[in-house]
Formats: C-alpha cells, structure tokens, sequence
C-alpha cells in the first residue's frame, strides 16, 4: 500500500525547503529530502496523518487529532520533526 502525498504535505515542504517523495523504506510513508540527500523517512504506513484526518473525518476532527498528536510528539529527533511539520 502506497502513500499518496498531499498538497498539504507539498506545500509544507516548500515552506521548510526540503523534497518529499513516496518512502523506499518499508513501512513509511514519505522519505524527506535537503539538497539532494535523504534526512529522514517518516510517517508510519497505515497511521493516519493530518490530511487524511481532513480528507476522511472533516475539519473539526483532524484539528482535534492534530492537538492530541502535538500533545504526545515532541522533541524526538530529526524524523519526529519533520513529521509534525510536514504531516501535521
């Protein structure tokens, strides 16, 4: 099962200067990119994530699993971090 990037996500990475292209590595969901070199994979394949969150349950829901998601992340290195700033 592959993960199909959003706009949001892309819009976020252009924001933070960075590429994101579909994860080689198993089980992620999105492999991030900073001039031209490979920094983290991120996104746990078959967790939902903020756009899927919007897309599937509606506003009001994805914002209420964005709070808790940032309530429990924080701190946890390069890969926790690109993943709040570009799936959250």
């Amino acid at each position: 099962m592959a993960y199909h990037i959003t706009p949001y996500t892309y819009r976020k990475a252009s924001e933070l200067g960075v590429e994101v292209k579909p994860s080689t590595h198993a089980g992620k969901k999105i492999d991030v990119f900073r001039d031209g070199k490979k920094v983290a994979s991120i996104g746990f394949l078959g967790m939902m994530d903020y756009p899927t969150y919007l897309r599937v349950e509606g506003k009001a829901i994805a914002e209420h699993r964005r709070k808790l998601y940032h309530l429990r992340h924080h701190g946890e290195g390069i890969g926790g971090y690109y993943a709040k700033k570009l799936l959250w």
